[in-house]
């Protein structure tokens, strides 16, 4: 084989292999990561990138390496799972910032997060100034979690005293075209209840439609596709 077919080869089976490990790993948003998984995270980076740029390294030596730090990344998970005092070494653990309005600053020392970071995500949480906020907790992913004072809460059905009304998730019936007959089940409708209702909205053939949706409350949202490519509606 080449020098270019090995690395194309080697490139694609270390492509999978991580994608492999990743999905072993669990799933987590990037901003989740702990510091041990953040660490774990960029030594199989700088792993994968040797096997895939020096072909004198044999493919087996390449890869045991992010094997082992996979299985103790599955390992140390694990082990957190049952041990509360491991959990809070790897993970860390939150810290009260706020409290009834007051911002505490020995605990934000501790942490060492400023004031300029605190200010920033008050504000990317909607609240402008920390008298308003009762609680807020910065989590060990380094997210902070607000709970407004009462007076500054959001009014709730609940408040108004009204019925609750379905929640959950909306439910994508039509997708480019295309009837997906497995949510149809999910939601408890069949096929000719959504040809009805599609043409109740003026779509005889379900192949126009774009994407149509079912809300929890059974509203069902039609978008039709473009008649021509590069068209803007309206």
């Amino acid at each position: 084989m080449s020098v270019l077919g090995q690395v194309v080869w080697r490139t694609v089976l270390i492509y999978f292999v991580v994608l492999v490990m990743m999905r072993l790993m669990g799933k987590r948003e990037i901003a989740q990561l702990s510091p041990f998984d953040f660490a774990v995270a960029i030594m199989i980076a700088e792993v994968a990138v040797l096997p895939m740029e020096s072909l004198e390294i044999p493919l087996f030596r390449g890869l045991l390496p992010l094997l082992i730090l996979t299985v103790l990344e599955i390992g140390f998970s694990y082990l957190s799972l049952h041990s509360r005092w491991l959990r809070r070494l790897v993970y860390g653990e939150p810290q009260l910032v706020i409290w009834e309005g007051k911002v505490l600053h020995r605990e934000m020392r501790r942490a060492r997060y400023n004031l300029d970071d605190l200010l920033a995500q008050l504000r990317e949480k909607g609240y402008h100034d920390p008298s308003e906020v009762a609680c807020a907790v910065l989590e060990s992913s380094g997210r902070l979690s607000v709970i407004p004072r009462s007076e500054y809460r959001p009014l709730t059905r609940g408040d108004l005293g009204l019925p609750p009304v379905p929640v959950g998730p909306v439910r994508v019936l039509v997708a480019d075209g295309e009837i997906l007959e497995e949510n149809l089940k999910v939601v408890g409708v069949d096929r000719e209840w959504l040809l009805r209702e599609l043409e109740k909205q003026g779509f005889r053939e379900p192949e126009k439609v774009f994407l149509a949706t079912l809300s929890p409350q059974g509203k069902l949202f039609v978008s039709p596709k473009e008649e021509e490519e590069g068209e803007l509606p309206n």
